[in-house]
C-alpha cells in the first residue's frame, strides 16, 4: 500500500508539472503575440525549466530577437535544432539573427539548410537574397528573389527586396515597379514605403519620397529612420529647414544617432 501511495504521488506530481508547463507556454505565447517580449521570455523560461521542448525555445528565441538580443536568440534557435534537426523555422530565424549581426556567410548557410528541408520556402529564398546582397553576389540575390516570387506571387517583401536591389543596380523603373507592387500586396508595411521613398529620391521625385516617408511614419510613429530620412528630404531638397529640424529632433529623441548629429550641425 505504501509503495502504491508513493507511485500515485509521483504520477500526480508529474501530471501537475506537465500541465503547469503547458500553462506557462500558453501564457508566453499570448504575451509574444501581444509584443510583451520580456514577459514572454519569462514564461517560456518557466516552460523550459519544467518541460523543455523545441517550441518553447523557438518562441523564446523569437522574443529575444525582437528585443535585439541576437546572440541570445541564436543560442535558443541552436537549442531548437539540437532537439529537432528538421525544424525549418529555427534555421530561418537563426539565419536572420546572424544577418543582423552581419554574419552573412553564416546566415546564408542557415537559409540554405532551411531551403534544403523545405524547397518551397519562399521566405528562406528571400532572406538568402538579403544575405547575398552585402557580399556583392547580386546575381545570386536576384535569382533568390525571383525564386521567392515564383513560389509565392503574393509575397510583398520579396518584391520590396528585389526592388531595393534593382535600385542599387540602377534599374530604377524596375525598382519602382517592384516596390509599388509590394505596397499593393501589403499596404500597411512601413518598411516598404521607406524603400519606395528611397527609390523615388534617386529619381529626384522628392515630393513622392516625402509622401512615402510620411506614410511610413503614419503606419509606424516610432520609425526613427523614417523621420530622419524625411528630414533629409525637407532640408536638402524642399528647403523646409524648420520641418527638417522637427523631424531630426524626433529621431534624436528616439535614440537615432544620425538625427542627433543632424540637429547639432544644421539646427543651431
Amino acid at each position: 500500500m505504501k509503495r502504491l501511495l508513493i507511485l500515485f504521488i509521483f504520477f500526480f506530481s508529474y501530471t501537475t508539472y506537465s500541465q503547469t508547463a503547458e500553462e506557462f507556454y500558453d501564457s508566453g505565447y499570448e504575451k509574444y503575440e501581444n509584443k510583451d517580449y520580456e514577459g514572454a521570455i519569462a514564461d517560456f523560461t518557466k516552460t523550459i525549466e519544467l518541460k523543455p521542448n523545441p517550441d518553447a525555445y523557438y518562441y523564446r528565441g523569437n522574443s529575444k530577437d525582437d528585443l535585439k538580443d541576437y546572440y541570445g536568440a541564436i543560442k535558443d534557435f541552436t537549442k531548437v535544432i539540437k532537439l529537432d534537426p528538421d525544424y525549418v523555422k529555427a534555421y530561418n530565424n537563426r539565419g536572420i539573427a546572424k544577418y543582423n549581426l552581419k554574419d552573412h556567410y553564416g546566415a546564408i548557410k542557415d537559409f540554405t539548410k532551411a531551403i534544403k528541408l523545405d524547397p518551397n520556402n519562399a521566405m528562406a529564398y528571400s532572406n538568402r537574397g538579403n544575405a547575398k546582397t552585402p557580399l556583392k553576389d547580386y546575381e545570386g540575390a536576384l535569382a533568390d528573389y525571383n525564386k521567392a516570387i515564383e513560389l509565392d506571387p503574393n509575397y510583398a517583401m520579396a518584391y520590396a527586396n528585389r526592388g531595393f536591389l534593382k535600385n542599387f543596380l540602377k534599374d530604377i523603373n524596375g525598382a519602382i515597379e517592384d516596390s509599388t507592387k509590394a505596397i499593393e500586396l501589403d499596404p500597411d508595411n512601413a518598411n516598404i514605403y521607406v524603400i519606395r521613398a528611397t527609390i523615388r529620391g534617386r529619381l529626384l521625385d522628392q515630393k513622392g519620397a516625402l509622401a512615402d516617408f510620411s506614410k511610413a511614419i503614419e503606419l509606424d510613429p516610432n520609425y526613427a529612420g523614417a523621420y530622419f530620412s524625411r528630414g533629409y528630404v525637407k532640408y536638402f531638397f524642399l528647403k523646409d529647414e524648420r520641418g527638417a529640424c522637427e523631424d531630426w529632433k524626433i529621431a534624436e529623441s528616439m535614440g537615432f544617432t544620425q538625427g542627433k548629429e543632424s540637429v547639432a550641425i544644421f539646427c543651431n
